[in-house]
């Protein structure tokens, strides 16, 4: 059973390859799909196949994925492009004979207003219309796009956010990486799974986590989405970074990202890690 891992050298696809061969995978069965072998030595050196690919070089795409039987198809950062890039990915897993394909996707990206929603549903759109095998991981907001928010609160003593009184259900990397290894591990198709970590948390205990890592009195400063944007601004964001960050919080308040649902910690077989855990870390 051959499993590829694209973005093998980023944050999340490095994690879901430590997964696979903590769990069993052979090294020799493992394809680290990356953008530049270069910056692979560490995966090479654990025995697993390093190939070129590139979402922005489709037509070189089919060919790094001969033998693949399961692809894990992690989404692109390139916000506006990535839409192209995935479905480039998916005609290439279809011309190649990939088995199965496995997507990254966002919570309840079928219907939310989450910024980050769109790209999300043509990709599973577009994956469910080729008629190759999937499984969809609607991954829940990582602990570690808080990171930030530590650093500012650092210095200012406040968390800023328009998400009122909304709540976040976020879960670190490393368990949503693990969750994509077990479904990698598995032969499931048809399923879209909802992601999210153990616990709701608003964002009065987000600031009460914080300042009990720094060891000082730490507040959420609730403000509006029009005085969030100007603060930013005033800050030197540039227009499409406000306007996610208040997309987002947007989305935070209307409730998309407060559900807990269980389905994570079922599939790695332990809780979720905590916030406070990876905030530590980043301390």
């Amino acid at each position: 059973m051959t499993i590829a891992v694209t973005g093998a050298t980023g944050h999340f696809g490095q994690l879901v390859i430590e997964h696979l061969l903590a769990r069993g995978a052979a090294p020799g069965e493992v394809v680290a799909l990356v953008r530049d072998p270069a910056k692979a030595g560490t995966l090479a050196a654990a025995g697993v196949e390093v190939r070129a690919f590139d979402y922005d070089q489709p037509d070189e795409l089919a060919s790094a994925l001969a033998g693949v039987r399961s692809l894990l198809l992690v989404s692109g950062t390139a916000m506006g492009r990535r839409a192209q890039q995935h479905q480039a990915v998916i005609d290439a897993a279809q011309a190649a004979g990939v088995g199965r394909v496995l997507y990254t996707s966002a919570p309840k990206a079928d219907d939310s207003i989450n910024p980050v929603a769109p790209e999300h549903k043509a990709t599973e759109n577009y994956l469910a219309d080729s008629g190759v095998p999937h499984v969809v991981l609607r991954n829940g907001w990582y602990h570690e796009n808080y990171v930030p928010a530590l650093h500012t609160a650092a210095s200012t003593g406040e968390v800023l956010t328009a998400a009122g009184d909304g709540r976040v259900a976020s879960a670190s990397r490393s368990d949503l990486a693990e969750a994509a290894a077990v479904v990698l591990l598995s032969d499931e198709v048809g399923r879209v799974y909802e992601l999210t970590g153990d616990v709701a948390w608003s964002f009065d205990d987000l600031a009460a986590t914080i300042g009990a890592i720094l060891g000082r009195e730490v507040a959420a400063r609730k403000v509006s989405a029009a005085e969030e944007a100007a603060i930013l601004r005033d800050a030197g964001l540039d227009e499409g970074t406000v306007g996610f960050i208040t997309g987002v919080d947007a989305a935070i308040a209307a409730g998309e990202l407060g559900a807990v649902n269980g389905e994570l910690a079922a599939l790695i077989g332990h809780p979720t890690a905590p916030i406070a855990d990876t905030l530590r870390q980043a301390s």
